[in-house]
């Protein structure tokens, strides 16, 4: 059958966490996908390896990218070590590192703002919007990724992104988002 088929094309995911929210999303949506993809119960093969995350938050804020990129080289290297095949960062903050040691990784590597681009593209959008940490929404990523496909960007002002940094820092990232968080993104 195809499922069968489709199965036995699974991959082992080594996933490079860096925020344990982020992680647990895309560990959560990796199994529950996967089990529409490949059959009750079953998704890929998961390992999962991560550094705390005021580890990366020292490189990041001083803005030493190759020292981040440093780090998930040494997961990279784990998570080879215990059999993936293939590895995802569900950050998008740390991406820009990723765009420094891609070629150095020892696996094939899903970058975030490439998918977003290619369903974006797929989707015929014109313009995304990129919200995300401070150190995303100045960085490259999206745009490196988006305009080679003629799709711009926007953010948000700089006081709106401030805002949306600290919520990010002091509540997502914990697995907190309150009211008035949720408020505050809606409008």
């Amino acid at each position: 059958s195809l499922r069968r088929e489709v199965r036995g094309m699974a991959k082992h995911i080594g996933m490079i966490a860096v925020t344990a929210e982020g992680a647990a999303l895309c560990y959560r949506t990796l199994c529950l996908e996967g089990a529409e993809l490949f059959g009750h119960h079953a998704h890929p093969e998961i390992t999962i390896h991560n550094f705390p995350l005021a580890d990366y938050m020292r490189h990041v804020e001083a803005g030493q990218w190759e020292e981040v990129g440093a780090m998930l080289l040494a997961s990279a290297a784990k998570l080879k070590a215990a059999g993936a095949e293939l590895l995802i960062c569900p950050v998008n903050t740390v991406h820009q590192a990723v765009d420094l040691v891609r070629d150095r990784l020892p696996l094939p590597c899903l970058h975030i703002a490439e998918e977003v681009a290619r369903v974006a593209a797929l989707r015929q959008f014109g313009r995304v919007l990129v919200l995300g940490t401070r150190y995303l929404m100045e960085s490259p990523v999206y745009p490196s990724k988006l305009a080679p496909r003629n799709i711009a960007h926007e953010i948000p002002d700089p006081e709106t992104c401030k805002q949306i940094n600290a919520l990010i820092f002091d509540e997502l990232v914990y697995g907190r988002f309150r009211k008035p968080a949720r408020a505050y993104f809606r409008r």
